[in-house]
């Protein structure tokens, strides 16, 4: 795959496969109803507490539990039907998001509650994200996951750009149904549109009867080894935690919007920019050839933190949306990266191995988020922005030039599928 020409794949050849438009629909569903969800939760907490720190806390436990999770529940992926993984764990997720809603639960039960659901997400991502290789073929999946992306992150901007107006319509716990309902519509897309497919590791003849024959925990410890002894994997992870610091502006957009003077639709608004620049750098990313993502990666990443350092001073809302949306812009760059590191995994690692990368990631924005709230507490919102943003540029730099040497040393071999 590395040695040879590779066809460029057609946006019409892509959604000619019918398991990825189920996929994709799922995935446009699930997306949007989590921001009215993120939305609605940021405003109950900071309507209770009127804490910027407790609301950023708050949006960082949808990042954190990964890092528990993530590693410990991915791996179900490689060992029972994907299919059944992501049914059984999105009816979960709705029944738990439907409970979320009850307005008598004290704060903690709502938290404990987002704890769960974000438990049950790490297998069903892991699950969605090892099915896509199998359902598009070579270029067909780096086409493909950018079409995924792309309306990932324009259902992003959807959900959190009208999610303050949903909310102030429906409050709270209309905005946490509508979530449930898109879990529910999602289950249905998967039943009715992806096919089975036995279980990776089993060696079945398709109905996986039998448990599979080797250790969970040894298949654990696999998923850590591969990442950490391959120089390229151990890199782009790197790169993806670099999120860590310019994924603050989520958790710091309602605060931030009183601090300049706005109210709840104006963070909808901000929270819309970031994954509104995504989108277009994401199209943009498509017209490149993959050699010239690839070299971008660093820069990229760098350029992803610097424009938040801008918003140290808490300028006007106009301004502010133009440099979150220039730093979703730049973190596009996580396309190339996860097709890349997605791509370079054997079938029957794959689920354990995005564990550990979604683990990296999502822990990374988490802590990233906490950190901003502190800040945010001691400070300003716009400081703790300001502060992340600088502090990321530097860690971004560091992350590009390891990514550099990596690529550097693997010039001429075959370890990494360039997509």
């Amino acid at each position: 795959m590395a040695g040879g020409v590779i066809e460029r794949a057609r946006w019409r050849d892509v959604f000619g496969h019918a398991e990825f438009r189920a996929l994709f629909l799922a995935g446009v569903l699930s997306v949007a109803g989590d921001q009215i969800a993120r939305v609605a939760l940021s405003v109950l907490v900071f309507d209770r507490t009127s804490s910027a720190g407790l609301t950023a806390l708050t949006y960082a436990l949808t990042y954190i539990p990964d890092l528990l999770f993530g590693p410990l529940l991915s791996g179900i992926a490689d060992r029972y039907p994907r299919r059944t993984v992501m049914i059984v764990t999105d009816v979960a997720r709705a029944i738990l998001v439907a409970a979320m809603a009850i307005q008598a639960l004290p704060l903690i039960a709502v938290i404990l509650l987002l704890l769960a659901v974000q438990a049950f997400g790490s297998p069903f991502n892991a699950a969605r994200a090892a099915t896509l290789p199998a359902v598009l073929p070579g270029d067909h999946y780096v086409l493909g996951k950018a079409a995924n992306d792309m309306v990932v992150q324009f259902s992003q901007v959807l959900g959190f750009g009208f999610g303050g107006a949903v909310v102030v319509a429906v409050g709270t716990s209309g905005g946490l149904l509508l979530d449930a309902a898109t879990f529910v519509l999602s289950a249905a897309l998967v039943v009715f549109g992806v096919q089975h497919r036995p279980t990776p590791n089993s060696g079945q003849d398709g109905h996986g009867a039998n448990a599979p024959a080797t250790s969970y925990f040894r298949d654990l410890a696999a998923g850590f080894s591969l990442v950490a002894r391959t120089p390229q994997l151990r890199t782009l992870v790197l790169l993806a935690t670099i999120a860590g610091f310019y994924v603050t502006v989520e958790g710091l957009a309602v605060p931030y919007a009183h601090e300049i003077g706005h109210g709840t639709t104006a963070a909808g608004f901000l929270l819309a920019a970031s994954p509104a620049g995504a989108v277009l750098g994401m199209w943009l990313i498509t017209k490149w050839q993959p050699e010239h993502r690839l070299r971008l990666l660093g820069p990229l990443a760098v350029l992803a933190c610097v424009p938040l350092i801008f918003c140290i001073d808490g300028p006007s809302l106009p301004l502010s949306v133009a440099l979150w949306a220039l730093s979703g812009l730049a973190s596009a760059y996580h396309l190339p990266t996860s097709a890349a590191f997605v791509q370079a995994v054997p079938d029957a690692q794959r689920g354990q191995a995005f564990g550990v990368a979604s683990t990296a990631l999502k822990s990374s924005q988490g802590i990233g988020i906490l950190l901003a709230g502190l800040l945010a507490d001691n400070w300003s919102p716009s400081v703790a922005v300001g502060a992340m943003g600088a502090v990321g540029t530097c860690a971004a730099l560091l992350a590009g030039t390891a990514w550099a040497r990596a690529r550097r040393a693997a010039t001429g071999t075959a370890e990494m599928p360039v997509g």
